[in-house]
This record gives C-alpha cells, structure tokens and sequence, in this order.
C-alpha cells in the first residue's frame, strides 16, 4: 500500500516510519523542510520525500493521487499564539488535497479531550479532528494523553523535574489524574490502526492500564531511578507562574510549558479501552514504559526527541535560508590548528554539546545558558538527543544543526539563543588543519556593543576549545 506520512521528521513520525516500512508498505514522507529529514540509509531507497506545508496549499500539489492512507501527525501547538487558526487552516487543507486522491483511510492522532471544558491546546486539536472529519474518505482518531518514551516531551520534562530536584513545591494541578501510555503502544496501535475497516469512521481513547495522578507519576519516576522525592502542591501558584517555574526548571521552551500547564489542569483519562480489543492488544503499565525508555537511553538508541522540533524554541525557519554562512557586516572569530588524528577529532566533534559539554571552559558556556534562559531564550538543557550522531535539523543545546557531514569532516551549527543579530559556529576539517569559525553578524549598534563586549572569553573559550578538538 502506498501511504502519506505527514510529520516525518517529528517525534512520532520518525518511529512510525520504519514500522510502515517493515510491513511492506510504500511510503511517502512529507515534511516542510527536506534538509532537516536524515532517514536511516536502509530505508532510503524505499521511501519517496516531499517537501510540503499545509499552509501553503500550491506545495500540497505534490502529493500522490494514488495513495491509499494516510497519517495525521501535524501539531502547531507552540509555532504561533495564534496556533488554534493555524491547526485549523492545516486541517482544511489537507482534507481538500485528500479529496483529489482515491484515499480510503486516515489517521489522526490526536488528545484525549472527554472534559467537557478543555484547554486552547485541547479544544485546538479536537476542533481538527471536526475538520478532518468532512472528508470523502474514512477517518480514525486515535486520542492519546501522557505518552512515556526516550525523548517525548512529557517524559524529558519529568526527567528534569525528578533529577534536579529532590523537594519540590508544586501547583495543585499536580493531583490532576491522567492515564499514560508507552511510545511503543502508540506506534502499535497507529500501524494497526491503519486501513483496519473495524476502526473506520471512529475515535478511540489509547492508554496504559494504569490511571494515575501527575504528582504520583512523579513520585514513581523517582523510585525506577532510585531517588527518593518529597513533593508539595500548593493552591497559590498561578499558570502563568507554574509555566515560568516549568520552563525554569525544565528544558521545555515558555510557548510549550504554558501549553502544557493549562491542559495539565484537565483529567486525561480513557473512556474505554475498546481499541486495545480489536487490535488484541495489552498496553505496557506506566512503570514498564518508564524502564523501556530507560533502557533506550542507557543504550543510546534515542530515535528521536521532542528537543530536535522547533517546538524546543522561538525558531522557525528552514534550514537552507542559514547553510550560507553571511560575510558582508559579520564578525569573524577564525582559528586553525593541525590534527593529529583526524579520526578522533571528528569523533569529538560529533560528541559535542550535551553531557560531554564544549570542552573548554565548562562553566562559561553553562552561564551563557542560565543567561539565555533568564532572558527567554532556550539555554543549555535542551542537550543532545544522540551521544554520537549528529543530523541536520537536531537541537545541540542552545544551536541548531545547519549540516553535518562526518566523512566530509564540516559541522555547521546555527545559534538559537538570545542575540542582538545572528551567529553560526562552523567546524571543518581541510586537509591536515581544522578550522574553526564563529560568524556573528550583528543587528544595529547594540549587536556591535554584544560582539566587543564578549570578545575577551571568546579568545579564551575557543582557542581552548580548538587545542581539545585537535588532541588526542
């Protein structure tokens, strides 16, 4: 069967994919921007990408006439205050360029939305599924609440709460009650779903068997990863303060932390399980899920991370508009050095960011974060979602991946912090030297101020990171 895969550079999508491919399926991946989708080389050859924007409607002519089903993986939620429109423009088109296709089946995840008052966020996403509903063609929704995997967005962000913070003062919408499900679960239950006519023309709620409450989740985390949590809610913290106490204390962007908190103010919890008996299917509890996104981590099998999404940031922009690095108005920071073995300096290039921090001058870059945090911007925790792999398109701490080519040995990363103007850091190897370049180019005379004032650590933080990069 020929399938339509929107979002398959997102979280679910990238999961999805090799699924689909497994089963014989052909399938065609729509995404925005194609420089930021890296498949796996093994599925190369049998998927076909296209670069497409439901809010443009003249890109949607690129989608097959002869396709069969049909994923619904797009979400706005925080590219705009106005994201409600938005997920309604993208809904309308797609149905209207589905209309021009003999497709017989779509799926659309979605959230649980049984409260009969619900979030923005919520209220958004049933408001598609209304819309997707008008089509010529059978839909299924599949209403997911909480999902527990290695880089979802809800899991990264328990994380950081469990890890970092041995009491915690909480909100009261800790006790809501919510019903968690595994990724696995998820990716199942969406590849069973699909062009299975028991489904068609239903919605279905999709969680595990556990139904518990945010605080208690919590509480569990700690006890897999051995920490033993005190937690406290209390009746006096606003949403506004809550999503400045998330985006705080989290990685999570301040656009997605008060997305996040006013639906967390709504129970999520399934109507029924009727979709886990039509497809025989037995959900993993909340504490399997946790330990099976453990052991992905520990192994270093992240596939893909809500980080790696624009979500992460107030960036939105497609990646061939910033590939060329500027010269006219930019200041340059050029440093050069010989290697001595070419192979380990990628491969320390490949490992920067993250855990393995920037290898030189630690804490200057974690106070730039912690700055750029207090200032709105998206720090240093957002991490890496691989130790070792780097793609274009991913999140690298506070830069974006512009290009990564290891057997070329160049690296181009574009900053996402907050700056008066734009910077873009490049590595790459030239023959027996890498060079190493920092490009500011810089917005009006505050952005001339920033560059001279930080030029000091700059001598000091790369010419230090230069001498690590090219030892052994």
């Amino acid at each position: 069967m020929r399938i339509l895969l929107t979002g398959a550079s997102g979280y679910i999508g990238k999961r999805l994919l090799p699924i689909l491919v497994e089963s014989g399926h052909q399938v065609i991946c729509c995404v925005r921007d194609v420089n930021r989708f890296t498949p796996p080389q093994s599925l190369k050859s049998k998927i076909e990408v296209i670069q497409v924007d439901l809010l443009d409607k003249a890109s949607l002519d690129a989608i097959p006439k002869d396709i069969d089903g049909a994923f619904y993986l797009v979400h706005s939620m925080s590219a705009s205050s106005d994201y409600e429109s938005l997920e309604k423009e993208s809904a309308v088109n797609f149905r209207e360029a589905m209309s021009k296709t003999q497709i017989e089946h779509v799926v659309y995840l979605s959230g649980i939305v049984n409260e009969s008052a619900l979030s923005k966020h919520l209220a958004s996403r049933k408001n598609v599924e209304t819309e997707l509903g008008k089509g010529n063609y059978n839909l299924t929704t599949l209403r997911a609440g909480i999902i527990i995997g290695s880089g979802s967005a809800s899991f990264e962000i328990m994380r950081d709460l469990v890890e970092k913070l041995p009491i915690m003062v909480t909100p009261k919408w800790l006790n809501t009650k919510c019903q968690p499900i595994g990724i696995s679960d998820v990716i199942k239950i969406l590849s069973q779903t699909l062009l299975n006519p028991k489904t068609y023309n239903r919605d279905f709620d999709i969680g595990g068997p556990d139904v518990l409450s945010y605080k208690e989740m919590l509480i569990e985390f700690g006890r897999i990863r051995n920490l033993k949590r005190y937690i406290f809610t209390v009746p006096v913290m606003t949403p506004k303060l809550s999503s400045y106490w998330l985006y705080f204390v989290t990685s999570t962007s301040y656009k997605l932390a008060t997305a996040l908190v006013n639906s967390m103010k709504v129970e999520v919890i399934c109507r029924n399980d009727h979709i886990n008996k039509i497809l025989e299917i037995q959900p993993l509890n909340y504490q399997e899920s946790l330990k099976k996104a453990f052991s992905k981590i520990e192994r270093n099998e992240v596939v893909s991370s809500w980080k790696d999404a624009f979500i992460s940031s107030d960036f939105e922009f497609k990646l061939s508009d910033f590939l060329e690095v500027p010269t006219f108005g930019c200041f340059k920071d050029v440093r050069e050095k010989k290697l001595t073995d070419r192979e380990n300096s990628i491969n320390k290039i490949w490992s920067i960011g993250g855990e393995n921090g920037w290898y030189y001058g630690n804490w200057l870059w974690k106070l730039r974060g912690f700055l750029d945090k207090l200032s709105g911007g998206v720090g240093l925790r957002r991490g890496r979602t691989s130790l070792t792999s780097l793609n274009a398109g991913d999140a690298l701490d506070f830069w974006r991946v512009l290009y990564a080519d290891k057997e070329e040995g160049r690296l181009l990363l574009y900053a996402e912090m907050k700056l008066p103007g734009d910077a873009w850091l490049e590595f790459r190897i030239i023959g027996d030297k890498l060079v190493q370049t920092a490009t500011f180019r810089p917005l009006g005379l505050f952005g001339r101020l920033y560059w001279f004032s930080v030029l000091p650590f700059h001598g000091l933080i790369f010419q230090g990171m230069i001498n690590r990069l090219t030892t052994p």
